[in-house]
């Protein structure tokens, strides 16, 4: 796992239903998450998105450093702001927790994720 304290990139993703909405961090060309994020995502509960990460990591399907960061957060607690250093996970972590969350939200990624494969793999008519 490794810090990143470098200025990102922030974008607004917004889902098809208008009911999340997700600033995402972009840092050495992917995506990063933080576990709210993947469960606001996935539309799940964080102890989940968290059980599915430490399966991800414990069979070795993703190296823990490779996917994983603590980017600092400045946040609001009261009325004090506060840097903190918070884990997010790249592209790859999402993808494979989008395939283990077992949800509406999480299908719906399956779904996108196949049909994005196959469009830009040209195996799709």
């Amino acid at each position: 796992m490794k810090n990143q304290n470098i200025m990102n990139e922030i974008e607004i993703y917004q889902s098809q239903e208008n009911n999340i909405e997700l600033q995402v961090n972009f840092n050495n060309d992917t995506l990063w998450l933080s576990q709210y994020q993947l469960a606001a995502l996935f539309d799940t509960d964080r102890t989940s998105i968290i059980k599915h990460i430490e399966n991800i990591y414990a069979i070795n399907e993703l190296d823990e450093d490779a996917t994983c960061a603590k980017i600092a957060q400045v946040r609001k607690e009261g009325k004090r702001e506060v840097k903190r250093d918070v884990l997010h996970y790249n592209l790859d972590a999402i993808i494979s927790v989008g395939y283990r969350v077992n949800s509406v939200r999480g299908s719906q990624f399956r779904q996108w994720e196949t049909q994005l494969f196959n469009r830009n793999n040209n195996l799709v008519a």
